[in-house]
C-alpha cells in the first residue's frame, strides 16, 4: 500500500467505509431487505417472506430472465467482435481517435435517443425490425460496443511487438500470428471487456422502453413495470435476481480471464 504507517492505514480504511457504505452497499442491502418483506412501514421492514423469489422462479418472471440473458449474451458477442476488429483494424493513432470518436457517439447521448433513431431507422421496408427481438439486440450491440473497442485498443498499445515479429520471423503469416500470437495475449483484455459488455446489456433500460416486443421483455423493464404500479417488493426482488444473475456471469467470465492471465 501507499499508506504504510499503521494509524494512517486505520483512518484510510474507516474513510473507505463511511464513503463505501452509504453509497454503495447500504442502497443494495435495502433492496435486499424490501425483497423479503411484506411490508415496510417502520424504520425496518417486516412480515418476512420468500414468496417474491418463489414468483421469479416461474411464468413470466423467468421469461423476462431468460430474455435478458439471452439479450446480452447476443449483444455482448457481436459488441466484442466488432469492437475487436475496429481495434484491430486500426492503423496509426489518427485513425484509432476518429474510429474511437465514432464508437464513443452512442454513449455520448442519452441511450433513448439511440433507441429513437432505431425506431425510426428500421420502421419500414426493406430493413424492418421494428417489432422483433432483433432491434432490442442490436440497441444494446450499439450501446456497448464502444466499451468493447475501447479496452481491446488499450491492450493492442500494450502488447509487445517482439513477440509477433518472432512469429513472423519464423514464417508465420499474417492470420497465423494474429489467431496464435496477437489474439491469445488479448485474451484476458477480451474477457473483461465481454464481462463488461454482459453487465452494461443486462442494466439497460431506456433504450429498450422503446423498442422491445410484447414477446420479448426483459428484466430491467419488468422491473420499472412493477414498480410503477407500486409492487415494490416482488420489484425488489426481480432486482435482486437481476444483480445476482449479472454477479454470477461476471465471477465466471472473471475466472476465465484469470486463467488467461496464467497462461
Amino acid at each position: 500500500m501507499l499508506v504504510h504507517s499503521r494509524r494512517a492505514r486505520l483512518v484510510v480504511q474507516a474513510v473507505f467505509l463511511a464513503l463505501f457504505l452509504p453509497v454503495f452497499a447500504l442502497p443494495f442491502l435495502v433492496v435486499v431487505a424490501a425483497s423479503l418483506a411484506t411490508r415496510w412501514s417502520g424504520a425496518l421492514p417486516s412480515g418476512a417472506t420468500l414468496d417474491h423469489y418463489r414468483a421469479v422462479a416461474h411464468g413470466e418472471a423467468l421469461d423476462a430472465l431468460t430474455t435478458s440473458l439471452l439479450t446480452a449474451l447476443a449483444a455482448s458477442a457481436l459488441a466484442l467482435a466488432t469492437g475487436t476488429w475496429a481495434a484491430l483494424a486500426a492503423r496509426g493513432p489518427r485513425a484509432r481517435r476518429v474510429i474511437g470518436l465514432l464508437f464513443m457517439l452512442p454513449v455520448a447521448v442519452p441511450s433513448v435517443v439511440v433507441g429513437l433513431a432505431l425506431l425510426v431507422a428500421f420502421s419500414k421496408p426493406p430493413f424492418l425490425l421494428n417489432g422483433t427481438p432483433a432491434i432490442v439486440v442490436l440497441a444494446h450491440t450499439i450501446l456497448v460496443t464502444a466499451f468493447a473497442q475501447q479496452s481491446v485498443a488499450a491492450a493492442l498499445d500494450r502488447l509487445d511487438p517482439a513477440y509477433e515479429q518472432a512469429a513472423a520471423s519464423l514464417g508465420a503469416g499474417p492470420l497465423r500470428v494474429l489467431l496464435r500470437v496477437r489474439l491469445p495475449l488479448l485474451l484476458p483484455s477480451l474477457s473483461a471487456a465481454a464481462g463488461l459488455c454482459f453487465a452494461l446489456s443486462m442494466g439497460e433500460l431506456s433504450a429498450t422502453m422503446m423498442l422491445y416486443p410484447p414477446d420479448w421483455l426483459p428484466l430491467p423493464v419488468r422491473v420499472f413495470a412493477a414498480t410503477d404500479r407500486g409492487a415494490l417488493f416482488p420489484g425488489a426482488a426481480l432486482a435482486v435476481v437481476l444483480i445476482g444473475t449479472t454477479l454470477l456471469v461476471l465471477l465466471a467470465v472473471s475466472r476465465v480471464r484469470t486463467r488467461a492471465s496464467y497462461r
